[in-house]
């Protein structure tokens, strides 16, 4: 039984599919929860003398979620920039697997490295 590698045009294909679709989920997202946001709350006056940062509730994943699922426009737009940063995320370990496929260690070791530094910046560096 023979199995069958994938060039490494194949492989680019792929992940420039990726990577388009996930700049372009993240931009439907962002822009829908942008619309909303102006339907609910455009009426009201901009107050630009004081920085008011996002709630506390939206700087995790699980709140920005759980906002969503509560129909908290702010928090569409803050899950299609989290998608956002999430895509070259998925690249890399999109480009993981296929290291791994090719049987390339010295890519899958280095691919590998920077998937773990990408996953401990995301999730516990302040």
């Amino acid at each position: 039984m023979t199995v069958e590698r994938w060039t490494d045009e194949e492989i680019d294909q792929v992940i420039g599919r990726l990577l388009q679709i996930g700049v372009l989920i993240a931009s439907v997202v962002t822009l829908a929860g942008g619309a909303v946001f102006l339907v609910t709350h455009g009426h009201l006056p901009a107050d630009f003398r004081a920085f008011r940062g996002q709630p506390a509730a939206l700087r995790s994943v699980e709140g920005i979620i759980g906002g969503v699922f509560a129909r908290y426009s702010p928090a569409l737009v803050q899950l299609g920039l989290v998608l956002l940063i999430a895509t070259p995320v998925a690249r890399v370990a999109l480009t993981l697997v296929a290291f791994i496929l090719q049987r390339d260690r010295i890519y899958v070791g280095l691919t590998g490295l920077v998937l773990i530094l990408l996953t401990y910046g995301l999730l516990w560096s302040r």
